[in-house]
């Protein structure tokens, strides 16, 4: 029985209607008190809707096409029969908080296609490359019956590990020249990507990709000490000419059926549900903390006091501490 969210709204996620896939999401997103309820009630059911969905991550360095990437493999698998969704996450305004979301206007053709939907949020200063409800806009997309959620991501960078606790394959794409993605090998990044493409592989930037994905495949060897495994593909590709999307979509059908088969794939979504709760409970004291007059005057007084040098940064915030937990406590 649905206490907080509209039975009409619910039935036509579950359709699939565009309409009420926005509004849903919409809603998940809200950090408005008074949607607290029907949030939190939309998202266990939308959970409890069981899916063979695949939750792919894409991240890569500016310039490496990101967009097009993305649109000309939504369309390969919108033709190819599967419904398509795609979280996109832009950077928010550090001064505004402000985001652009031109997502639909740098995805034209994909935006028209019946069986494609694009969703672009404000990460609003989250790190991890992702919005701060993409979890929960993923569940809603799989509720309504999306075969396969792309999520993008605002680049590439140590504060890109969010994503993948959230998608069941993480691909990096990247252009041959940019140095900087040997020094991602260093970063950390690439011991938990799943593949490596090399984009813009067209014209006489073909042998350039070339050489750019064997160097790559040797900085993976030295990076694992020089062992194969796991081996983590690397491939060219060029999303103008939309060649080598077919190998691109066989190679993540590959790697999700042998995770599967193996118990990972099982492994790495419960991986993502633990992940989900920590980011939920930080979310909610988050939350909870801004909603706190008695807090919100303590913060803006201790702030006053460290401004005007009366109070040192750490005893402000054990300050701040000793108040929470003492209410926490009441």
């Amino acid at each position: 029985m649905l206490m907080n969210v509209p039975a009409e709204l619910f039935e036509k996620l579950l359709e699939g209607d565009r309409v009420a896939l926005a509004r849903s999401i919409t809603l998940v997103e809200s950090k408005r008190p008074e949607d607290y309820l029907a949030k939190q009630e939309l998202i266990e059911l939308c959970s409890g809707k069981k899916t063979s969905s695949v939750r792919i991550g894409i991240s890569g360095l500016p310039g490496a096409g990101k967009s097009t990437f993305i649109e000309q493999l939504g369309l390969y698998l919108v033709r190819s029969g599967l419904r398509v969704a795609v979280l996109a996450v832009d950077p928010s305004s550090e001064r505004t908080g402000g985001s652009i979301l031109g997502d639909k206007t740098r995805m034209e053709v994909l935006a028209t296609e019946e069986n494609a939907y694009i969703r672009p949020s404000p990460n609003s200063g989250i790190l991890g490359g992702v919005a701060e409800m993409t979890r929960e806009a993923i569940i809603v997309c799989e509720a309504a019956g999306y075969d396969v959620v792309l999520v993008e991501t605002v680049g590439v960078g140590q504060s890109e590990f969010g994503v993948h606790s959230m998608t069941d394959f993480f691909l990096i794409l990247t252009i041959s020249g940019a140095g900087d993605v040997l020094q991602g090998i260093k970063r950390g990044i690439m011991e938990m990507t799943d593949a490596v493409v090399v984009n813009k592989a067209d014209g006489d930037r073909i042998d350039a990709a070339r050489i750019a994905a064997s160097d790559i495949k040797s900085a993976l060897r030295l990076s694992t000490g020089g062992s194969v495994t796991p081996k983590i593909p690397v491939m060219t590709l060029s999303s103008l000419s939309q060649d080598g999307f077919d190998d691109v979509w066989k190679m993540i059908q590959e790697h999700v059926e042998l995770a599967r088969t193996t118990g990972a794939f099982d492994v790495r979504r419960s991986n993502q549900m633990n992940s989900w709760f920590e980011n939920a409970v930080q979310f909610l004291l988050r939350s909870r903390l801004e909603n706190d007059e008695k807090l919100t005057e303590l913060r803006d007084r201790l702030l006053e006091d460290i401004e005007m040098g009366r109070v040192h940064p750490i005893a402000g915030a054990n300050s701040y501490v000793d108040a929470l937990t003492g209410e926490a406590s009441d």
